[in-house]
């Protein structure tokens, strides 16, 4: 009795099919790069350290300093929302000012944001207890000169502050108190 050799000549076709499939896939091969400096141009070397170094994002609005953030980006986006719901004599200004508080012999100063409307009807107050959009604020109103409203927190529960949240944030309090859509 003599024994087969499996070698390729001796094997069937529907054995190499069986062993083709046990096969793993080849990979292709990788693409050739060149050597250092060859093939390469001053332009191509040259263009290579810019194409690695990651871009700059710019500084967010955030980021600028306090007064400055409210003054350009924040009242001018405050005011073209307001004016947006049909608010018209609105005025807004940022004043270091202190808090109308009773019962203290002497009332905390701040920076706020007071907005006024309706020849000075309506006006809302954003206090800002440190020179930081990301600190501690608080919210107050009056209508008809009457005494301002109970401080009320400000965008307590948000991670970052952002612009378009401020602006939203003041939106929506002062629809909640009816002053921009009635229902």
């Amino acid at each position: 009795m003599t024994a087969e050799s499996t070698t390729p000549e001796n094997t069937s076709a529907s054995e190499n099919a069986v062993t083709d499939d046990k096969k793993p896939a080849e990979k292709p091969p990788a693409p050739r790069t060149a050597a250092k400096g060859e093939g390469e141009t001053g332009a191509d070397k040259a263009a290579a350290p810019k194409a690695a170094a990651k871009k700059e994002k710019p500084p967010a609005l955030e980021d600028k300093p306090f007064a400055e953030f409210i003054q350009q980006d924040y009242l001018p986006a405050l005011k073209a929302a307001l004016e947006k719901q049909g608010i018209a004599d609105l005025s807004l200004a940022l004043a270091k000012q202190k808090i109308p508080v009773t019962g203290f012999a002497q009332e905390p100063e701040c920076w706020q944001i007071v907005g006024t409307w309706e020849a000075g009807k309506r006006q809302f107050n954003l206090y800002f207890f440190k020179e930081d959009i990301q600190g501690h604020k608080a919210f107050s109103y009056t209508e008809n000169a009457a005494k301002a409203s109970t401080l009320e927190s400000f965008l307590i529960d948000e991670r970052k502050v952002t612009l378009d949240l401020m602006v939203f944030g003041i939106m929506q309090r002062l629809n909640a108190q009816k002053w921009l859509v009635r229902n």
